[in-house]
């Protein structure tokens, strides 16, 4: 479980294709902290450390590449990092679970004085959880919806959010990992269960 909290970036060194799966590789600032088998929120999915060295790496099956943006990743790209979430730390952002549902695009980043407007587009299967004042997942970002459009979202950026995530390196047509708030998807399921049952 994951806060969408960005806890700093880290940097691409490869992405190395393997039959059935491809190999991650990543400079992280706190690959001492690490161990085998903990889970890091990588632009937003939920990955597993497989090997340790000078970097950090991570096994990604062909399925994750295709449901994900990680496949588009390449040497230098910045990433959005984020462990786990320890029991009796504070829950500044919502519940990202690392479990992304589809991907978005970049349709719009651009500076509007000190701030800069996101928007980005979404699938009509992730829209049908969005609510304007709601939380979106956008690469693990945890970012407040200030408008919701009939197929995209717009997000007002702080400065701080700015430069302390990859959305300093992103750029228009760029793809996105989305994960819903994990609440609303609980709601719909309890809501449908209950017609059903009527």
């Amino acid at each position: 479980m994951f806060t969408g909290l960005v806890e700093t970036t880290g940097q691409v060194i490869s992405l190395e294709q393997r039959e059935s799966q491809a190999r991650l590789a990543l400079k992280l600032p706190f690959t001492s902290e690490l161990a085998l088998g903990d889970s890091v929120a990588v632009n937003g999915c939920c990955l597993t450390v497989s090997a340790l060295g000078e970097h950090v790496f991570f096994d990604l099956l062909n399925q994750t590449l295709k449901v994900t943006s990680l496949g588009q990743l390449s040497p230098g790209k910045i990433v959005n990092l984020e462990r786990a979430l320890a029991i009796g730390d504070r829950l500044g952002g919502h519940f990202v679970q690392g479990h992304v549902d589809g991907v978005g695009t970049i349709l719009d980043l651009s500076p509007l004085g000190q701030d800069h407007r996101l928007e980005v587009s979404i699938p009509q299967e992730i829209h049908q959880f969005c609510i304007e004042k709601g939380s979106l997942s956008i690469d693990g970002i945890s970012l407040t919806i200030a408008e919701l459009k009939e197929a995209s979202a717009v997000f007002w950026i702080t400065p701080h959010t700015k430069i302390s995530t990859h959305l300093q390196q992103c750029s228009i047509g760029q793809r996105v990992n989305l994960e819903a708030d994990l609440l609303a998807k609980y709601t719909k399921k309890l809501l449908q269960s209950a017609s059903d049952s009527d």
